[in-house]
């Protein structure tokens, strides 16, 4: 990574203001741009999708002098660890700024962020064989949520099927923008661990039938034709009989948070399961749910039956 060793001090710089302008979706699609806020969630980019870094940007620690022929120090250890990391990125250019540039951009970077480019953040279904972008160990499971709205939601909930162990997280229909920046702030880094693809409700279902998924929706009622089915039951079928041997794919899906999902999609579903609510609580909140269901699956199926 080439570093430009003067101090970035102008909050009205042409620069500045196009990195600023990427908390706005609109600048996002017209720049193909987005920003990576905060030393975990930059550490993470740095070390799983370096590929998709253009630059980084670093708060000088200003009570330092700089040594001539030198640069400025940054903020502190852990920025300094992370810019040593990010050393070896090829395409990536360093900047070091000003804490009033730093604000001028962002108001959560905690002294680091990078410039990340949008083309080859989120996996393209191809609309024939997609399973080679969900490979991996264990139990086949991707998360799916339809018309999730708030990004602390989106982020909590990537990061909770990231923990799991999910293959993938597909938002379907009119969910809220990936590279809004509170989604890459919420999910911890874990954007930059799992692959992440966005479609419509027809091509989900396409998708899932041509991958043989089972489709499983989370819902309280299900529907007159489909009965909801308990979670222990799920559980059950999901524990595989004998050591070694492998369930079918499954897609988990949720729906948007004040709404849950439409009649006419928990009709397209294999089943439908709810948790077990055994105090007063009417109902458990999305992220809550996705945890419960999430790591229901991931568990049952990584016991073995005696």
């Amino acid at each position: 990574m080439r570093f430009d060793d003067s101090l970035l001090d102008n909050p009205r710089a042409q620069r500045i203001r196009r990195l600023a302008e990427l908390q706005d979706r609109r600048a996002r699609q017209r720049h193909g741009r987005f920003l990576v806020e905060g030393p975990q969630s930059v550490r993470e980019a740095v070390r799983w999708r370096p590929d998709l870094l253009t630059d980084l940007y670093i708060q000088a620690d200003e009570s330092s002098p700089v040594a001539h022929g030198g640069h400025p120090r940054p903020l502190n250890e852990t920025v300094g660890a992370i810019m040593e990391q990010a050393g070896d990125l090829p395409d990536c250019y360093g900047h070091f700024v000003s804490a009033r540039v730093m604000r001028a951009i962002s108001g959560n970077s905690q002294g680091i962020l990078a410039q990340a480019r949008t083309d080859g953040f989120l996996v393209q279904s191809t609309g024939q064989d997609d399973s080679q972008s969900l490979t991996g160990e264990g139990f086949d499971l991707v998360a799916a949520f339809w018309q999730i709205r708030d990004p602390g939601n989106a982020g909590t909930v990537i990061r909770t099927a990231d923990a799991a162990g999910c293959r993938a997280v597909i938002l379907v229909d009119q969910c809220v923008e990936p590279t809004n920046p509170k989604v890459i702030r919420s999910t911890a880094g874990s954007a930059f661990h799992i692959p992440l693809m966005t479609m419509g409700t027809e091509d989900f279902l396409a998708l899932c039938r041509r991958q043989g998924r089972t489709m499983v929706a989370a819902d309280v009622y299900g529907t007159p034709d489909k009965p909801v089915h308990s979670l222990t039951d799920l559980m059950a079928s999901n524990t595989p009989a004998k050591p070694g041997s492998t369930r079918q794919p499954m897609v988990m899906l949720f729906g948007n948070e004040a709404r849950g999902l439409p009649e006419e999609l928990l009709q397209s579903m294999d089943q439908i399961v709810r948790i077990p609510i055994y105090g007063r609580a009417e109902s458990l909140n999305l992220a809550t749910s996705a945890a419960v269901l999430l790591y229901a699956m991931a568990m049952s199926s990584r016991i073995e039956r005696m």
